[in-house]
């Protein structure tokens, strides 16, 4: 693979209305109460898909940083096979794929599983999320964007 053709900064400095058009529709479902870790579940499962290795790893560290645990967040690929997924986060992830691979559109059974779990306006922002995630996956995979750089720990001091 080539090197970056832009950087995740360049966005904001060269369309910086379209660059905050993105991030208001991003934080929508966040601001209206849906769960920040069922949220970057959702983001990386549509940026795996997707093959954005900026918001894969982006995403990965979000939810790093909001204490996820490293096997859920390593397995959310093959989420349907690993059992430590809530019926919740099954039908978050199922509706995810549902609206990010759409040759056929969206099934009843996709909508069905995904509104049993969630009330209208929760699936709407879920909906939102989703969308959002799929727009910024266009940008990094398309412009190949540099993954963030994991920030090594903070050493101890020495006693």
């Amino acid at each position: 693979m080539s090197h970056a053709r832009s950087e995740y900064e360049d966005f904001k400095a060269l369309a910086p209305d379209a660059y905050d058009a993105v991030m208001a529709l991003g934080q929508a479902a966040a601001k209206a109460g849906i769960d920040k870790q069922l949220l970057e579940l959702i983001k990386l499962r549509a940026s795996q898909i997707n093959g954005c290795a900026f918001c894969v790893q982006y995403h990965i560290l979000q939810g790093e940083r909001l204490g996820m645990s490293a096997d859920k967040l390593n397995l959310v690929v093959v989420w349907r096979e690993a059992p430590l997924f809530s019926a919740r986060e099954r039908a978050a992830l199922a509706w995810t794929e549902a609206l990010t691979l759409l040759p056929g559109g969206v099934s009843d059974e996709a909508y069905a599983e995904a509104s049993a779990e969630f009330s209208e306006k929760e699936l709407m922002y879920l909906t939102s999320a989703i969308a959002s995630i799929n727009v910024w996956n266009r940008f990094g995979a398309g412009y190949r964007w540099t993954p963030p750089a994991r920030k090594p720990a903070p050493q101890a001091a020495a006693s």
